[in-house]
């Protein structure tokens, strides 16, 4: 005889039933999500947390019962890692709000040695300024996460944005297709 539940699952709705059930048949989704899935629904079709435990393939009977409180606190969020796990971030926001401010900033061809930035150019500059630590790799991943794409002509510019001369003086504008274009 299995242990009674101490919280059981609380009603699926139809619509995280066939969330779950799309989970389960996806064949692209990642292994720990497709497990979570499969305790979730085996649990809801009225298994026992054992039966489901064994039925998505856990080792312990504890991880389908923690599951089912996730679940029933956070709904279908629950099928991801929970917080905490994973290495922290290296940079925090603020850091990374410097290297896109430091980018925007038109370098300063005494101080900075250089008429355009480049990821070199730029790593020295961070350096200076307080990221001592900081890499060209990091800074390509910041500035990518920010919108912006190194050119052809050595810079970097934020993509999709241009600046075209009108009567009434220089104005930035924005291509709506970038998204597209990017995909």
């Amino acid at each position: 005889m299995s242990m009674p539940q101490k919280e059981p699952l609380r009603p699926l709705s139809e619509q995280e039933e066939r969330e779950l059930q799309r989970v389960v048949n996806a064949r692209s989704e990642r292994v720990d999500v497709v497990q979570r899935a499969k305790a979730l629904l085996a649990v809801a079709n009225g298994q026992s947390f054992c039966q489901a435990t064994a039925t998505a393939g856990f080792k312990e009977r504890k991880s389908v019962s923690r599951l089912v409180q996730r679940f029933n606190a956070h709904g279908l969020s629950a099928l991801s890692i929970a917080d905490g796990r994973g290495r922290k971030p290296t940079y925090t926001s603020e850091d990374r709000i410097s290297i896109v401010a430091e980018i925007e900033r038109t370098p300063d061809r005494k101080q900075d040695q250089t008429a355009t930035w480049s990821l070199s150019t730029l790593r020295r500059r961070l350096r200076k300024t307080g990221l001592s630590h900081i890499s060209n790799e990091t800074i390509r991943h910041v500035l990518h996460e920010h919108g912006y794409s190194y050119q052809l002509t050595r810079t970097w510019c934020r993509t999709g944005y241009a600046e075209r001369k009108r009567k009434s003086g220089t104005v930035t504008v924005y291509d709506e297709k970038t998204p597209e274009k990017k995909g």
